[in-house]
């Protein structure tokens, strides 16, 4: 049977978690605001060749389909991580096999992305190039090329 004492401190641990998550996104709406994006940057400003538009699109659509599935992982792992926290109602064992899924799953979505990033930044003319990494490094947040 679990204390009241537990399902407070539970319920007060989800509702600094949203208020987080709340407080992150505006966060990073303001940020996003001042900043220009990447895809727009690449598409818009860089002056791509057809040939550089052809490949980057290339890289774009397999990524796509890459990206999709690995937070199709991240959303799996959250219900099972739900279904571990209503049915054990402990930081038990399917909850720790959830969050690890979760992480895994994160992780390789970041690896993929920066591989992408680099892959089309490969693709980029020295000039290109070099207005693309002010705009990775802004997106970053050092603000410093």
């Amino acid at each position: 049977m679990m204390s009241r004492t537990f399902l407070f401190m539970l319920l007060l641990t989800i509702l600094a978690a949203g208020l987080a998550g709340w407080a992150g996104v505006q966060y990073g709406l303001s940020r996003s605001a001042d900043s220009t994006d990447l895809d727009t940057v690449l598409h818009r400003d860089l002056a791509l060749s057809a040939e550089q538009e052809r490949r980057i699109g290339q890289l774009e659509e397999k990524f796509g389909t890459e990206r999709g599935v690995l937070q199709e992982e991240m959303r799996a792992a959250n219900d099972d991580l739900a279904r571990a926290i209503t049915e054990e109602r402990i930081y038990g064992p399917k909850a720790q096999r959830a969050i690890g899924r979760f992480h895994s799953a994160m992780a390789a979505l970041q690896e993929k992305t920066v591989r992408h990033i680099l892959a089309m930044r490969a693709v980029l003319t020295p000039d290109q190039a070099r207005r693309f990494d002010t705009t990775i490094t802004k997106a970053l947040g050092s603000g410093a090329p």
